[in-house]
Order: structure tokens, then sequence, then C-alpha cells
């Protein structure tokens, strides 16, 4: 009979998470780099 520890196997889920919710920010930034750009530009401008 094996014991797991479920604190371990949540902290792996966790990390396991984020670390696919940094990958889909990172991937969205990308792809949205150039609107970003041309929004902030044109906020600047209106300054």
């Amino acid at each position: 009979m094996f014991l797991r520890r479920a604190e371990g196997q949540g902290l792996a889920e966790y990390a396991l998470i984020l670390a696919l919710i940094a990958i889909l920010a990172i991937t969205a930034l990308i792809f949205l780099s150039g609107r970003i750009d041309t929004i902030l530009s044109t906020i600047g401008h209106s300054l």
C-alpha cells in the first residue's frame, strides 16, 4: 500500500497552472504587441 502526499501533488498542480497562465500571457502579448503599441502611441500623442 502506497500513500501519496496530497500537499506535494497540489503544489505541483498549482505550479503547472501558473506556468500555463504565464505561457498564455506571453503568447497574447506577442500577438497583440502591435495593437498595444498603437493604442499607447495614440494615448501619448493626445496628451
